[in-house]
């Protein structure tokens, strides 16, 4: 017998790569984790709950992930990874059994506004592709039916260098999809000029109010002045014809200021690309407050919002153009492509109807390939992330999802279920950190993490099934079969908020009066126009404070104490216990550690390796001069202070020496929302989702205003924390506040005292109120989809 032949005859071995079927992470010590040690198994759902802050996004996002993508990274060249982000590596001591991860987070999607839904997935690019080829009349590549490509035209003399040079004349000609009045962006701006200058001053004497370039020193501001396109001591409103046109409209043009090169270019050019061509959302309050006061963004009268060329309107499949394709919502969409027959381009159709099925599949069927995808909430962007990944031949490759089900209805969250339970069939890891009980059930093995929030957390409470964490008792084992009763008696109205012939978005004319000195929960499956209503027809204005998802922007320096306004009061204390300036206090002022500018650390690049922080020798991590941490209030320096978790600065500042009324009331509300763990000095960078949600909402607490609208408060909130923010829900109306609250949590259905569900569906399908009244009629009549899930939920 050959060797071949007996090798065959003997049973199969379990070879070496069998034997990795587990992620190991031994003695984790990123933000607040304590040595963690956990074994997860591969190809299998692991979801990790536990309280927010406890240390779930540390141990997934940034050890497990993190190394992950740190150890990809090095796999380039070194020339190309000086092109990449530097990635420190985690502080652990092993992690062993890693996989190409692949994370799908909560991030906002790019708020450029030319970035679509369309353009963000693959869909507009096969649409563009399909019209190319069956568009009539043809106009071209599929570059002519993209708004973001311009037309270009040239011509002129090129040397053709063979044998002999020649010369000769050539055109060239691209046919691109752009709206050339609009540049693709669908809307056009007209701006207030009075809002830009005061035309009575001259340049010298402070003439722009526009913000930031007040001050004569501004770099921009001594371009206009020194320019010599203008008189710099000439009150604007006596300008020349001459010097208005090239005051406001002047091409690019290299100018001479103080022995330095620069730019000039007219004002109405400059902040079109400066602030104008930024997303509004993403601007800081005072500047979006500067362009809403001087810009009105009306719809181009060229394009009709479409942001394409009028060639790329011409051209049709069927009497429909790829601007209607795109207006279209994804479910008619998916329905039109079916209805193609063109063997021509079978595998191109057969593409996209799984790209659009899968929107319909995940909960997005309400959306249009044109709705800008800055104006999608977290956990929409989270699912227009999944798209790509859902048809993905890949395997063997970690998934990692943060909170999944954030914004989904009951109805919804089931359907998310399916298709985690799908990545991992296909043999994939799947990383979940949740705090929904349904999709902890689904789980292969649960990882809770705790016991407490920050310092109090950071160690793990529980490895096993989700049979194992029932009985476990840990925080979240107990919470786990948690059910809000209906409320026997509810609250009787003062007034009503009256909405009439509301059409924002989906809304049909909706007609709805919002009872107010009530506890009143809007709810619907995601698209049915909820926010539509509530921010659409309720306006911030005067007596209306609206906290939406938005997140909190802020750097490493930022912290709880700099957020809130609480270092303010602080730093006055400090001052006058010690008689020095309150500018000492500050670590992002005259305060600072020269050796690491008050941030407590020092970055080290090392060209195409990772940057390395280490703590600052100078000032030990303190962030503070050493003269200043000799200053002390009520025995404490200000490093010390900062140091303190909530819980611990509201007793020092509540009496003795260091009483502050003003430091106590701002502690006093960020232990109402249930962050006394919270460190005053923690970088806002390290707070997890839930923590920064309630941190926004500490603040506009403060806020004098009768009406408080919350945009699903419970998003992160681990299940035992829920029950806190109901009781701070009932406070706020007691206190005589009306709360509308946008809602999918049945806890908190079940607390309102009055419920209106929109639906019956998404997008189209959906815009109508379907109910109005207390959550028991809800229960009750069972005549909805959120009436039916809150029956199950309380168990009715």
């Amino acid at each position: 017998m050959s060797k071949a032949t007996r090798a065959n005859t003997q049973s199969p071995a379990r070879r070496g790569g069998d034997r990795h079927d587990l992620i190991r992470v031994h003695g984790a010590r990123v933000n607040n984790l304590k040595d963690v040690s956990v074994e997860i198994p591969k190809r299998r759902l692991t979801v990790f709950t536990g309280v927010s802050g406890s240390g779930k996004s540390s141990l997934v996002f940034d050890t497990i992930a993190a190394e992950s993508q740190r150890l990809i990274n090095e796999t380039y060249s070194a020339f190309v990874q000086g092109f990449m982000p530097t990635l420190a590596r985690p502080e652990v001591d092993v992690l062993e059994g890693l996989t190409t991860a692949i994370v799908v987070d909560q991030q906002r999607m790019g708020a450029d506004p030319r970035s679509t839904v369309g353009t963000a997935t693959d869909a507009g690019a096969m649409l563009r592709i399909l019209f190319s080829r069956l568009g009539e009349p043809h106009i071209g590549p599929p570059g002519a039916y993209a708004f973001n490509v311009p037309s270009v035209r040239a011509s002129g003399a090129i040397t053709v260098e063979r044998g002999a040079k020649t010369t000769v004349k050539a055109t060239f000609n691209r046919t691109g999809g752009m709206c050339a009045r609009c540049e693709g962006r669908g809307s056009v701006t007209d701006i207030d000029l009075t809002q830009l200058y005061d035309d009575s001053k001259s340049l010298a004497e402070g003439a722009f109010t526009i913000p930031g370039w007040k001050s004569d020193s501004q770099w921009t501001v001594q371009v206009y002045a020194q320019s010599g396109f203008v008189d710099p001591d000439k009150p604007i409103s006596r300008y020349t014809k001459k010097e208005m046109r090239d005051f406001l409209y002047g091409e690019p043009v290299k100018v001479k200021v103080n022995g330095v090169n620069l730019t000039y270019e007219g004002l109405i050019p400059k902040l079109q690309k400066s602030i104008l061509s930024k997303d509004k959302e993403a601007m800081q309050p005072h500047i979006r407050a500067f362009v809403e006061r001087a810009v009105t963004f009306t719809t181009c009268p060229e394009c009709d919002g479409t942001r394409l060329s009028e060639g790329a309107r011409s051209s049709k499949i069927e009497g429909i153009s790829i601007a209607d394709a795109c207006a279209m919502q994804i479910s008619d969409l998916a329905a039109w492509v079916r209805g193609l027959d063109a063997p021509t381009v079978a595998p191109l159709l057969d593409a996209l109807r799984q790209t659009l099925d899968s929107f319909v599949e995940i909960g997005l069927g309400y959306l249009s390939l044109d709705r800008p995808s800055g104006t999608l909430s977290g956990g929409e962007a989270q699912r227009v992330k999944m798209i790509r990944h859902l048809g993905s031949s890949l395997t063997d490759v970690t998934y990692v999802f943060d909170e999944p089900t954030i914004g989904l209805h009951p109805h919804d969250i089931q359907r998310m279920n399916a298709l985690l339970l799908r990545l991992r069939d296909k043999g994939n890891t799947v990383l979940v950190v949740e705090h929904k009980p349904e999709t902890i059930a689904i789980a292969d093995h649960v990882v809770d993490l705790g016991p407490g929030a920050g310092t109090g957390g950071g160690t793990i409470c529980f490895e096993g099934t989700v049979e194992g964490l029932r009985t476990g008792g840990t925080i979240t084992g107990r919470h786990f079969g948690d059910r809000a009763a209906v409320k026997d008696t509810v609250r009787e109205p003062t007034g009503t908020l009256e909405i009439r012939g509301a059409t924002a978005n989906n809304l049909r004319e909706v007609d709805v009066d919002v009872p107010l000195g009530v506890l009143t929960v809007v709810t619907g499956v995601a698209g049915s126009g909820k926010s539509s209503l509530v921010h659409g027809s309720i306006p911030p204005g005067e007596g209306v404070v609206s906290i939406d998802q938005g997140a909190i922007r802020g750097s490493r320096r930022s912290n709880p104490a700099t957020y809130t306004g609480l270092l303010d009061p602080v730093r006055k204390a400090f001052a006058k216990a010690n008689g020095v300036k309150p500018a000492l206090f500050s670590a992002n002022s005259e305060g600072a550690c020269p050796g690491c500018n008050g941030a407590g650390v020092v970055y080290t690049d090392l060209a195409m390796m990772a940057a390395v922080a280490t703590t600052c020798e100078e000032c030990e991590g303190k962030r503070f001069q050493a003269a200043v941490l000799e200053y002390r209030l009520g025995g404490r320096d200000i490093s010390e202070v900062l140091a303190m978790s909530v819980t611990e600065a509201e007793e020092f500042f509540g009496a003795g020496e260091a009483a502050t009324p003003a430091a106590h009331r701002i502690l006093g509300r960020l232990a109402d929302v249930g962050l006394g763990y919270l460190s005053l000095g923690q970088p806002l960078t390290t707070l997890s989702g839930g923590e920064r949600q309630r941190l926004k909402l500490a603040t506009h607490m403060a806020d004098k205003g009768g009406v408080y609208v919350l945009d699903e408060p419970t998003a992160g909130l681990h299940l035992a924390d829920v029950e806190q923010l109901l009781h701070l829900l009932d406070r706020l109306v007691d206190s005589g506040k009306s709360v509308i609250v946008v809602e999918h949590h049945q806890a908190v259905m079940a607390h309102a005292d009055w419920i209106i569900d929109l639906g019956p569906g998404a997008g189209h399908d959906g815009g109508r109120v379907v109910f109005e009244g207390t959550p028991a009629d809800l229960v009750a009549g069972r005549a909805t989809l959120t009436g039916e899930h809150l029956a199950a939920y309380v168990g009715a």
